[in-house]
């Protein structure tokens, strides 16, 4: 979610990670240029326990991304960019590269249905939440402020 486009600071991203019953369990605010793939690295570092399955949009389609989630045992269903192609650069790609198969076995529409893709949706509906409840815009001026504020936000 984008915070505050006017003035010199520029806006702010709101990367949250939710567990299955939308609760916020992961979060991290970003600069305008910051790579939500790598923020998505980092979000999966925050989160205790086990990850089953991490559902995410295409811009965390990176090699980076599948093997975080991996490396945590997750089974990863993020939609492929449009013009992704199969690297088979081997163990490191594979889930990503039998993603990108099946998509174009099956058509974008009909993997997203079969994938469980709409999960992704509980993500949304936290943005949402917070939104409506804390606020659309960041009111400390400090990086240091506004991580603090966002973590009291998606905490209570």
């Amino acid at each position: 979610m984008k915070h505050g486009t006017q003035g010199k600071r520029g806006w702010k991203k709101l990367h949250l990670g939710v567990d299955r019953g939308g609760v916020i369990v992961a979060q991290a605010v970003t600069d305008s240029m910051g790579d939500d793939a790598t923020t998505g690295v980092g979000l999966l570092d925050e989160v205790t326990g086990v990850i089953a399955r991490v559902t995410a949009d295409s811009a965390y389609d990176t090699l980076a991304f599948y093997e975080a989630a991996r490396a945590r045992g997750a089974r990863v269903v993020v939609p492929p960019t449009k013009t992704a192609v199969a690297s088979g650069r081997g163990p490191r790609s594979v889930a990503r590269d039998q993603t990108i198969t099946r998509v174009s076995v099956l058509g974008r529409r009909r993997w997203k249905k079969v994938s469980g893709y709409p999960q992704q949706a509980r993500g949304e509906n936290a943005v949402f939440r917070y939104k409506t409840i804390i606020s659309g815009a960041l009111r400390a001026r400090t990086s240091a402020g506004r991580q603090t504020e966002a973590l009291l936000g998606c905490t209570f």
